[in-house]
């Protein structure tokens, strides 16, 4: 017959053997069964217990994390709690040409990891709306009477304050940034400006605000803010998360000698207003140039930096390109469009003795403009009758010099140095008068196709005036477009397409570029970028305050997972001890009734009574 013996590491009177001759061997070997899946029972029950448990606090969380952070981006409109201690705020006043704006902007406490930058959003109001105000006329204005920029741009400070809780004033920080109006004007009026700036305003506001936090901005700051901000509301500055998420290799400035990253793949922006066009995108390798002077060029275009709050942290630094074209602008392409054809028509007149665009019975055949439409062009007391043909090919071939593209390589408009885009892999979102050229009239905004886009804007421009003055008076078109736009949609489409194609040399079957007003719902202005990247070493000052609180918030993350396995380990071995020392009562209880001799019970199990001793 066999034994079951049983050791642990108890006291030495838990050590024994049971035999199954004290009972029947059906009823032993049932409860041995019973003991063993009792136990592994017990011990899967928990185990699975603290895996779900575990699973449901951390795995959860991971998962809806991206969606959240979406989420919130999309469904931000709820009004900023401003008795939230935890929020955080800054303003930036955009001062620009003819007016000025300011925008309060919130975060909450940076999370403590310094690889990830603040989640800024735009306040809003008890009614849900932005916290925003404009004032005119523009800044400039005041160039001769310094004295009196401090009140005019007061009452934006006087509505910021208002919205601000008063006791976040004194570490709010306001910067008062400067743009095209103030660019023009002579040094010393502009320094005459802030310096009004800088003396009056800590007199009257508490606003954190130093010497830092007012100037003027060049082209390529305001593009590189323009980026950042839209880049920021897509998402592109956080993990990759998602297997098929863009990504792009970089080559991280100043270390090219190292191997290259994967991150996600940042948007570039063209931006084409009234006066000038305005292209940035990520330059993410390494590039090379043609020429010394086309590398001094560069210099000026490429802009480096870091968003993170560590300057020896690298997952955040951006070589961006950014390039500014005056007079590549809707309207200002169409007035030297007049200008030229008005000086072309007036020397041929001159010098072939005809009389074309002098009177309305014999207008100048303008190709850009609808057909039958009439119109006219006035210049030093002279006037040129015009009448639109529709034309819309010959009307791109016409604007094509204005491009003014040279032979080098690498070259953009004004044969200005553009690095090479990577086509295949690249995105691109156009604002302004990418979007009303394929969205007012059009009504094709946001996935821009050539092929589609060429096809709208031929029919029309071969539409007869008087056809599309009656759509416009039956509401057919967007509800601000006017008459101007409807004048000069065929001008503009044309444009918009050499632009793009030829002076951005992007091929006709590019798929990523998408048109819009907004993102998300939202109109981004380059000040969210200006507060992000002034503000990017913010997070510091809260992972230095919070560095003891996190350290004990990372141990109780890991002590939740390491308590659950404690609390198992020490049930089993309770329970285990109470088997144990049931098992040994019963063992003595039905030992009680036989005989006393020790001697007859080994011997039944075949063992020499002299070897009682030891056994025991």
């Amino acid at each position: 017959m066999g034994r079951i013996g049983i050791s642990c590491l108890l006291p030495a009177s838990w050590h024994f053997s049971i035999s199954p001759v004290g009972c029947p061997r059906i009823l032993n070997t049932n409860l041995r069964q019973i003991l063993v899946i009792s136990v592994l029972a017990a011990a899967v029950s928990l185990l699975y217990f603290s895996v779900v448990i575990i699973r449901n606090k951390y795995g959860r969380l991971s998962r809806d994390k991206k969606f959240q952070r979406y989420l919130a981006r999309v469904t931000d409109i709820e009004a900023t709690d401003t008795n939230n201690p935890n929020v955080n705020y800054g303003i930036v006043v955009d001062c620009g040409s003819s007016g000025s704006r300011i925008f309060v902007y919130c975060w909450p406490r940076h999370n403590g990891n310094p690889h990830d930058l603040l989640d800024i959003r735009q306040m809003r109001d008890k009614n849900r709306k932005p916290v925003v105000m404009k004032i005119k006329p523009g800044i400039s204005e005041f160039a001769t009477s310094p004295e009196k920029v401090s009140d005019y741009i007061s009452p934006l400070l006087n509505f910021a304050a208002e919205h601000v809780p008063r006791a976040k004033h004194k570490e709010t920080p306001l910067y008062i940034l400067c743009t095209a109006g103030m660019r023009i004007l002579p040094e010393s009026q502009q320094k005459a400006i802030l310096e009004d700036l800088l003396t009056d305003i800590p007199v009257h506001f508490d606003f954190l605000f130093s010497d830092s936090h007012a100037e003027v901005i060049s082209g390529k700051q305001e593009g590189v803010y323009a980026w950042i901000g839209i880049n920021f509301v897509l998402g592109r500055f956080e993990h990759i998360e998602d297997d098929d998420e863009a990504v792009v290799e970089v080559n991280i400035p100043g270390s090219e000698s190292s191997k290259a990253i994967l991150r996600k793949r940042t948007a570039g922006i063209l931006d084409m207003g009234g006066v000038s066009t305005q292209i940035a995108y990520e330059v993410p390798k390494t590039v090379s140039f043609a020429s010394s002077q086309q590398e001094e060029v560069a210099k000026n275009l490429l802009a480096e930096f870091n968003l993170g709050c560590d300057v020896h942290q690298t997952e955040h630094v951006y070589r961006v390109y950014v390039a500014t074209f005056l007079g590549f602008g809707g309207n200002a392409a169409r007035q030297r469009y007049e200008d030229r054809i008005f000086a072309s028509t007036v020397q041929k007149n001159r010098l072939l003795g005809r009389q074309t665009g002098l009177t309305p019975d014999t207008p100048y055949l303008d190709p850009c403009l609808p057909l039958d439409i009439k119109d006219e062009i006035q210049q030093n007391g002279q006037t040129l009758y015009l009448r639109g043909t529709g034309a819309f090919d010959l009307c791109r071939e016409t604007i094509q010099p204005f491009m003014n593209k040279t032979n080098e390589t690498q070259t953009s408009l004004n044969g200005v140095y553009q690095p090479p885009i990577h086509f295949q892999n690249s995105e691109f979102y156009g604002f302004s008068e990418f979007y009303y050229c394929t969205e007012d009239v059009l009504r094709m905004g946001g996935d821009y196709s050539a092929a589609a886009f060429t096809r709208a804007a031929k029919d029309y421009c071969a539409t007869k005036w008087s056809i599309l003055r009656e759509r416009f008076d039956r509401g057919l078109y967007a509800s601000h477009a006017d008459l101007h736009r409807l004048k000069y949609q065929c001008f503009k489409s044309a444009w918009m397409f050499e632009v793009f194609h030829r002076g951005f040399s992007f091929p006709v079957n590019y798929k990523n570029l998408k048109t819009a007003l907004q993102v998300y719902d939202k109109e981004v202005q380059w000040t969210l970028g200006a507060i992000l990247y002034r503000t990017r070493f913010l997070p510091l000052r809260d992972i230095q305050q919070e560095t003891f609180r996190a350290s004990h918030a990372h141990w109780r993350g890991f002590s939740f997972v390491y308590n659950h396995y404690l609390f198992s380990g020490c049930f089993l071995v309770v329970l285990l001890a109470i088997l144990l020392y049931l098992l040994r009562l019963r063992r003595i209880h039905r030992r009680a009734p036989r005989s006393g001799s020790a001697t007859t019970v080994w011997l039944e199990d075949g063992l020499p009574s002299q070897k009682i001793a030891s056994t025991l």
